[in-house]
């Protein structure tokens, strides 16, 4: 409580508009004073009151001369208004989106274009250290690039943010800066491939949200492999979350997929008049958002450079014209026209009906089956099968369960492609690794998939926080080294609640496996269980959602939108197969007259031990994920490195040999050495890392 406020000090109090306000003290503070007298940017005297027992005092204001420092460490108070403040100027006054919080890079989305990304500039920042330049995003891929190949260690950078925050398009530049310094030594134009893949994920995976034009609506992992010479060898890509649920609905303001859009500004081009395809305003699955353009987007011309290149990765125009008579498919299954019977169990589709006709004859399934089985539920018992009517609603469900399947089954195929063009037979020495996931975000309806993206970012702060925090500070306890502890936010506890025993996954594995399970059931099960939980809240007037209070802010889950889908032709449709291909060849030939309502291939007998694929068991690969990568990261990162403890054992025992005074290390300068270290409790024998998470590259030592 002892500050050093003066007559001359500034300070931050809380403001409703401006969240902070910047003041000076007219008066010198006291150890016992209620209030404090301050002055106003705008010479406005007021009085600040004081909780006497808490005694919390605003935050001190830093002195003028260190405001617009590059590097947030470098200020007096490192505190939220600080922070906001430093950036502000910076950006404002200097125009740096850039600034340095010690390893970590902050960055402000501009909003526009800036002249700061060329090659010349790539040219300046390689070889440099990471302090003598301005802070840029080409200043962190040279750190990375420079460790791996001094320290001959794997490197990984973490982009994160909120929505709309500008995470892609600095992973681009990441990965532009890897493409450039780390060119190919030979003819394979790999590094270009590697840049090629931006525009294709980006069609694919993009769209436009009330937050961002461009958001990716999936995560991704670029692992970009380097040989002993540290050039671009090939690259991996790792794909999670997909939101598939945008196929079928887009909220007010917002598109689906940059890929539908592109297609149908493009329709009028000989090669796709068989797609049958008219303006996006034609179609359901594209105009729920109402307005289908982007200001400053051409989709005409984004295609053409999405189709250059699928050309550059090896993907064949035969190839190439099956995707997109799939994407064509189903905006036509969006549109058939299902109508209901007087009965209200029953529904049937017009045989006449223009879709449905498209839809079957791009995929190459017979019109009397799909017509069919659309309106029909099969129902398997030990000896007999029904086939039964379903509902009005239950075919529009099953049917746009049935579209978000086909998309995510293309989605995944051409992940597969990618990554084939950008294999390569030579062994990899090194890798540089880049994530990309969607950032937290809140919408006035969030989803399932918005309640797995905020559980994702709750991981990544959690990895953040044990690493620029929690381990640093215990070495710092180690050694009894003087300092005053951090209080750094710990969200364990809102991750307790979403993936521990009886929290929200299990609890919704739970109602899914039960016979009649329904989304009221599953809420009132998190009330009963969870309604004592300081990171859960039960909406005042519903009782179909709930409110999960994470690290970011307060979200409402609809749980109505996280249903499971329950019917057997989807169910069935939903099968693992490896060797999924785009369903349709360029001549159609080959391809199935039935729709197989079952796999060809008797189901293999799974294991006891082996999870159901389940909602909630889909959604811990992510949780499974960070666990192998902490696996493989000692339990303290200085624990492999020359600690103070080890230096002051040899500076004694060398005291004792009367030895001439020598320069035995520089402590400020940590290097990597072989030295034992007490290795993390969690051993190999204690984890299984399933073969389809495909981390072949992750070795036991």
């Amino acid at each position: 409580s002892r500050w050093p406020y003066n007559f001359s000090g500034g300070v931050w109090i809380p403001d409703p508009d401006e969240v902070w306000r910047s003041a000076e003290l007219t008066k010198d503070y006291k150890e016992g004073d209620t209030s404090l007298q301050l002055r106003l940017e705008d010479e406005t005297i007021r009085e600040y009151p004081i909780d006497v027992q808490s005694n919390q005092l605003p935050f001190l204001r830093n002195p003028d001369i260190l405001v617009g420092e590059n590097d947030l460490t470098a200020l007096s108070y490192l505190h939220e208004p600080a922070v906001l403040h430093n950036l502000k100027v910076r950006f404002l006054e200097s125009n740096h989106i850039y600034t340095y919080c010690g390893i970590v890079l902050v960055a402000i989305n501009p909003y526009e274009q800036l002249p700061i990304y060329g090659q010349d500039v790539i040219y300046a920042y390689s070889g440099q250290n990471m302090g003598d330049m301005d802070p840029h995003i080409f200043a962190v891929a040279e750190e990375a690039y420079k460790q791996m190949a001094r320290d001959e260690k794997n490197q990984s950078i973490i982009v994160s943010g909120e929505s709309g925050a500008g995470k892609t398009v600095s992973a681009k530049y990441a990965m532009r800066y890897f493409a450039t310094v780390g060119g190919s030594a030979s003819d394979t134009n790999i590094e270009e491939k590697v840049l090629a893949s931006s525009p294709i994920m980006e069609a694919i995976g993009n769209a436009k949200t009330t937050r961002n034009d461009n958001s990716s609506r999936f995560g991704k992992y670029i692992q970009i492999g380097f040989d002993k010479r540290y050039h671009i060898i090939g690259a991996n890509m790792r794909t999670y979350l997909l939101e598939k649920s945008r196929v079928v609905f887009q909220a007010d303001d917002e598109r689906n997929y940059h890929i539908f859009y592109q297609l149908c500004a493009a329709a009028s081009l000989p090669e796709f008049k068989e797609l049958a395809l008219t303006c996006a305003e034609d179609f359901f699955y594209t105009s729920q958002g109402r307005d289908t353009c982007i200001e400053g987007v051409d989709d005409a011309e984004d295609f053409e450079k999405t189709r250059q290149a699928f050309t550059l990765l090896g993907v064949r125009e035969s190839h190439q014209i099956s995707i997109f008579k799939i994407i064509a498919s189903i905006l036509h299954l969006g549109n058939v026209e299902i109508q209901a019977e007087r009965d209200g169990d029953s529904c049937s589709i017009s045989p006449q009906d223009e879709h449905l006709n498209s839809f079957c004859r791009l995929l190459g399934v017979e019109h009397s089956q799909m017509e069919h089985w659309l309106c029909h539920r099969k129902l398997v018992t030990t000896s007999e099968t029904y086939v039964k009517t379903m509902s009005l609603q239950q075919v529009v469900n099953a049917r746009n369960a049935l579209a978000k399947h086909i998309y995510a089954q293309l989605f995944g195929w051409i992940v597969e492609h990618i990554n084939k063009a950008l294999h390569t037979p030579l062994k990899q020495h090194s890798f540089i690794g880049v994530l990309d996931i969607y950032g937290f975000e809140t919408f006035e309806v969030n989803s399932f998939e918005q309640f797995c993206i905020n559980y994702a970012n709750e991981k990544l702060q959690q990895q953040f926080n044990s690493h620029v925090f929690k381990l640093e500070q215990e070495e710092y306890m180690k050694e009894q080294i003087p300092w005053t502890l951090i209080d750094f936010y710990d969200n364990q506890p809102c991750i307790d609640l979403i993936e521990a025993k009886l929290g929200i996954l299990d609890l919704l594995d739970e109602e899914c496996k039960v016979p009649k399970g329904t989304d009221q059931n599953w809420a009132q099960k998190l009330y009963d269980r969870h309604s004592g939980s300081q990171h859960f809240q039960k909406p005042r007037m519903s009782n179909t959602a709930f409110i999960v209070v994470h690290f970011a802010d307060k979200v409402s889950v609809s749980v109505g939108s996280s249903k499971r889908s329950c019917f057997p032709l989807v169910a069935d449709l939903f099968h693992d197969d490896k060797d999924s291909v785009p369903a349709t060849t360029a001549s159609g030939k080959g391809s199935s007259s039935k729709i197989n309502i079952r796999s060809a291939r008797p189901p293999l007998k799974v294991s006891n031990k082996e999870h159901k694929k389940t909602v909630g068991h889909q959604v811990s690969l992510w949780q499974e994920i960070v666990k192998i990568l902490n696996l493989y990261t000692p339990l303290n990162e200085f624990e492999e490195r020359v600690t103070v403890a080890f230096i002051r054992t040899i500076q004694a025992q060398l005291q004792e040999r009367n030895d001439p005074q020598q320069l035995l290390l520089d402590f400020k300068h940590m290097f990597p050495v072989l030295f034992p270290f007490n290795p993390s409790s969690l051993t190999m024998d204690s984890i299984h890392i399933p073969a389809y998470l495909n981390l072949e590259f992750l070795n036991e030592v």
